[in-house]
């Protein structure tokens, strides 16, 4: 038989309730299961976890099942999984996480037509556990310097198996956790092509009801810390200082270094929480510089900060006041700057500088758009907005074009926000003029003074939730004493940033393009959707050739949702085939709208009878 294209490492220790959901991903995938191999490595399993895996492999010939005594963590199962595979590919599943159906295949796929050594599929949080990277945008190739893929270092992904060979790369073992730190980071230091599929949903990272997920177990944490320096001196090997390793260290001291300084650092007595702290204090002292700490939010640079000056005490304050549920509101001083609300700011007593606390590079709006739509010839918009810990003193919606920005108050309350634009009015009063108009939202809040202090502003673009076809469609928009113009509505690629076009000539965005009609000896009828059309617009069948334009006496009957059917007689007239549109007026916008024959039918040709009667059309 030929070679599998992938082979699924599956590594299981005491999973034995998720494990229909995790191997029924596999198997229920699109990819061909006899492309498929599946090795699930039991790991001394004493839930009967062994027993359904036997069973499973029974019904599934693509199932190899591989036993042995618990190894203390997932390193040491991947291992002898990744020895036994024979795909040209390895995707390494956790056991008690699932694949979307078509996950396989669009991988393989990608690493096959970009020779990817490692293709990142889109991970989703599922079950109360969030994804460890938003990967927004798929990439055949990308930098692991400028993209976010060494922000996940985990298992999870599809490796080419020739590479992991070529560099003897496998996973650490007897370590429960950041068993996989020192496979991903070399893997993505040696790998020639790194891509990124973030348009399909691939990997589903589920959290456990039973709160028994690796990272959630009790730790030696001095000892973890002397794992991660071990780690950690493997990446000061092979990056030189600079930018380029500051930007990798950075991820470290987000994920590794100051992770255990949250509930597992309070669990502790103080002299537990003393030897976590000696523990870490090297690698700050190795590895923080100042463009790692300004690149740290301000709860983890305090906490390098204390770490560094010794401050045990102050470090514990912090900690403390992350985890509490309602932060206090962050101080705004008059110069803008805003800095959080931790313990001990600018406190005589404890002489943290200001710059810890500072957020105001960080501190961003929080939005939704959770609806668009037109109605009477308005756009109304609506959402969420907020700013953490601040209190919203105005809400508008802002207008963004050539000519600069123009904002529209909304009306809010609660976080939740309405806004209406009204073409005729929304530049200060005047009509909206032609152009791309990017729309955002935009905030006023104040600090802890509340309205008699200082004041924050933050704008953001709108992004809808969900794409409305109805409220995307081109229409025709009434701008008051101004001409109507086209207006369409889109979303800008890769980000997705709602936009209006106002067309005042209807050349950019075509109208009516479902305009489709059918042809008798003697008659002429024509259907389509022309949203918003005025009551006063004007709508004419013609003829069109080289010589010009026959216009047709014509019947238009307006029926709802702005559809409308156009019929016309058929007389006699100079003979030949001239092709059937509609002639749209309103106001000074005149547009030609080519009637189609039907699905796929192209144009609709027309060829008037002879006769002797003069024909009442005209051309013109």
């Amino acid at each position: 038989m030929a070679a599998p294209t992938v082979t699924v490492v599956v590594p299981v220790h005491n999973t034995r309730r998720y494990l229909g959901r995790s191997l029924g991903s596999v198997f229920a995938q699109t990819l061909a299961q006899d492309r498929i191999e599946v090795i699930a490595v039991d790991d001394g399993s004493t839930d009967g976890s062994g027993a359904w895996l036997a069973e499973a492999a029974r019904s599934h010939p693509n199932l190899t099942v591989v036993s042995g005594p618990p190894s203390g963590g997932a390193g040491r199962p991947r291992n002898i999984g990744l020895a036994r595979a024979t795909g040209d590919y390895v995707f390494f599943l956790d056991s008690d996480d699932r694949l979307g159906p078509e996950a396989l295949a669009r991988l393989t796929r990608m690493a096959h037509t970009c020779r990817s050594d490692i293709v990142y599929g889109r991970i989703v949080g599922a079950d109360g556990r969030a994804a460890p990277v938003d990967l927004r945008l798929t990439s055949p190739r990308v930098s692991l310097f400028d993209s976010p893929v060494y922000w996940s270092l985990a298992a999870y992904k599809l490796f080419r198996r020739s590479f992991l060979d070529r560099h003897r790369l496998r996973f650490a073992e007897g370590r429960l956790l950041a068993e996989d730190l020192p496979f991903g980071i070399a893997a993505l230091l040696r790998a020639e092509v790194v891509s990124v599929l973030a348009d399909y949903d691939c990997y589903y990272l589920h959290g456990r009801d039973d709160d028994s997920n690796a990272t959630r177990q009790d730790t030696d944490w001095p000892d973890y810390l002397a794992y991660i320096a071990t780690v950690l001196a493997q990446v000061a090997a092979a990056v030189p200082p600079g930018p380029d390793r500051d930007k990798l260290m950075t991820r470290h001291f987000h994920g590794e270094i100051l992770m255990p300084f949250a509930a597992p650092y309070l669990a502790r007595d103080r002299a537990g929480r003393r030897a976590m702290a000696d523990a870490a204090r090297p690698l700050v002292a190795r590895y923080l510089t100042d463009r790692i700490m300004a690149a740290l939010p301000p709860g983890l640079r305090l906490r390098a900060h204390c770490l560094r000056a010794g401050l045990d005490d102050e470090l514990t304050a912090v900690v403390r006041a992350d985890t509490r549920h309602t932060p206090g509101p962050p101080h705004v001083d008059p110069d803008g700057r805003v800095y959080a609300a931790y313990p001990h700011f600018r406190d005589p007593a404890h002489p943290l500088p200001d710059a810890c606390y500072d957020l105001s590079t960080r501190l961003a709006l929080r939005q939704r758009l959770t609806g668009y739509h037109w109605r009477d010839g308005l756009l109304h918009l609506h959402g969420t907005a907020e700013l953490p810990g601040l209190a919203a003193h105005r809400v508008d919606l802002v207008l963004r074009g050539r000519g600069g920005e123009h904002r529209l108050p909304a009306r809010h309350q609660g976080g939740i926000w309405h806004a209406t634009l009204d073409p005729a009015t929304a530049l200060d009063g005047a009509p909206l003029t032609d152009g791309i108009w990017g729309l955002k939202i935009a905030l006023t809040a104040h600090g802890a003074a509340g309205a008699s202090g200082s004041a924050l502003r933050r704008a953001a673009w709108l992004c809808p939730e969900t794409e409305d076809p109805a409220a995307l469609a081109p229409r025709l928009l009434g701008r008051g004493p101004a001409a109507p113009a086209v207006a369409a509505l889109f979303l800008s690629h890769p980000h997705g940033h709602l936009h209006l076009d106002l067309d005042t000539r209807g050349a950019r965005r075509p109208l009516g393009t479902d305009v489709h009609g059918k042809a008798t000896r003697t008659t002429l009828t024509a259907y389509l959707t022309l949203p918003g059309c005025p009551q006063d617009a004007e709508l004419q069948l013609i003829l069109c050739d080289e010589r010009g334009v026959i216009a047709l006496p014509t019947k238009v009957q307006r029926r709802s949702h702005d559809r409308f059917i156009l019929r016309a007689r058929l007389r006699g007239g100079p003979p030949g085939h001239r092709r059937a549109a509609v002639r749209l007026t309103a106001g000074t916008l005149r547009l030609r709208l080519p009637v189609g024959a039907g699905e796929g039918g192209g144009a609709l040709t027309v060829t008037l009878p002879r006769g002797v009667l003069p024909y009442k059309g005209r051309y013109g």
